[in-house]
């Protein structure tokens, strides 16, 4: 999978530099040409004649110092992927904020390929908000995050915080760097909870961010597919996004997914979609003075039914499934009564899964009965597990 892959291993200022050291040969064995870049930091914890003895060309140090005099636009044009191993906070923060200060930054933003992360530092730097924060709106940008592991750390102490195995490192190359298996599919993702209207201002609505249905456009975007994007959310577009069609209300989804959906290879309903509506809209706004005894709710048209009737042979149709209670169950009634191929459950009042969180944990089910639990983690790794079972599904349902 690596054979001929160009890759920029970055190595900055942490302990864990030296571990840096067999990630190059690992990769270089793995058939990749190596470029290794060191920081000033890295070279007090390990030597540039390592890397250099055993990286595809001579390590580099310095914007300055080169052969090339824009050392970073040559690297970061030419790579197939930037890998930092160790990353520290620094480096971390730098990335954030689009500070160049040194060849690695400089080639970090030079760069339009994969770029991948692989955190390493005590515990408490860690676990710091600060850090968290910039490495959640890293992941946001399509970075790809390798979190470091628990163990025995420099201090001789034990907690989180020390780089991911060598191995872990060059498997999540890898996967970055595997076959672009959505290219030429067009794949249409809802995201977000509607808004039902009640007057002319106020409405009915739920939590739903609609951060996992972003991260599921942006996955498929990544991995090559024509993505359409229909959201009730304002949020940035995710990178490679093809179309992003912007709806308020149920119906309004419907209006947009419904004509849509038979052009669509796969159709992920991320949505929260309002299951009640009020049965008779103001048209104007209700003044606080005239009260409002109880609002007559009527029920929404489910067109995720329609969908699956209708649906044209090889079309993957997942679905959601935000329960409380008897989450497994739940999800496979409807699994079942809705003539989905997959459906995502999730336990939205177990804590940091569901509405609003930039984390989620799910269970990915199949109508034969087969369900993959991913447990706790960020947004977008459940979007690679969600459309690894999409491509699965798709691998048998043509299978001859």
């Amino acid at each position: 999978m690596l054979e001929g892959r160009r890759i920029v291993l970055g190595v900055s200022g942490g302990i864990a530099a030296y571990k840096a050291v067999e990630i190059c040969r690992r990769l270089v064995d793995a058939g990749a040409h190596v470029s290794p870049v060191l920081t000033e930091g890295a070279q007090r914890f390990v030597g540039a004649a390592t890397f250099s003895a055993l990286a595809s060309e001579p390590v580099q140090t310095s914007l300055w110092d080169e052969a090339s005099p824009i050392p970073h636009t040559r690297l970061g044009q030419s790579a197939d992927l930037v890998l930092v191993a160790p990353a520290t906070a620094k480096v971390i923060s730098d990335l954030r904020t689009g500070r160049s200060h040194d060849l690695l930054t400089a080639t970090l933003l030079a760069t339009r390929a994969p770029v991948v992360v692989c955190p390493a530092m005590h515990t408490e730097m860690w676990e710091h908000p600060a850090v968290q924060e910039n490495l959640q709106v890293l992941i946001s940008r399509g970075v790809h995050v390798v979190p470091p592991e628990e163990g025995r750390l420099a201090g001789g102490d034990v907690g989180k915080g020390r780089l991911a195995d060598p191995a872990t490192v060059v498997a999540a190359v890898e996967r970055v760097l595997g076959p672009n298996d959505m290219v030429g599919q067009k794949v249409l993702v809802t995201a977000g909870g509607t808004r039902e209207a009640i007057d002319a201002v106020r409405v009915v609505t739920n939590r739903s961010s609609g951060k996992q249905g972003y991260a599921l456009a942006a996955e498929a975007a990544h991995r090559g597919a024509h993505v359409t994007l229909v959201t009730t959310v304002d949020r940035p577009v995710p990178p490679g996004v093809a179309e992003v069609v912007a709806v308020a209300s149920a119906a309004d989804m419907q209006e947009a997914v419904v004509p849509r959906a038979a052009d669509q290879d796969v159709i992920i309903m991320a949505a929260a979609v309002a299951d009640f509506r009020p049965a008779t809209v103001a048209d104007r706004k209700i003044k606080k003075g005239e009260g409002l005894d109880a609002i007559e709710l009527a029920p929404t048209h489910d067109f995720l039914v329609d969908l699956g009737a209708t649906k044209p042979h090889g079309q993957v149709l997942v679905g959601f499934a935000a329960e409380t209670d008897d989450v497994v169950d739940n999800a496979r009634d409807k699994l079942a009564r809705k003539n989905l191929d997959l459906i995502v459950a999730n336990d939205v009042a177990s804590e940091g899964a569901g509405f609003e969180h930039d984390t989620n944990a799910v269970v990915i089910l199949t109508p034969d009965g087969v369900g993959q639990t991913v447990p706790l983690t960020d947004k977008r790794t459940v979007a690679r597990a969600v459309l690894d079972a999409v491509v699965e599904r798709q691998g048998r349902t043509t299978a001859p």
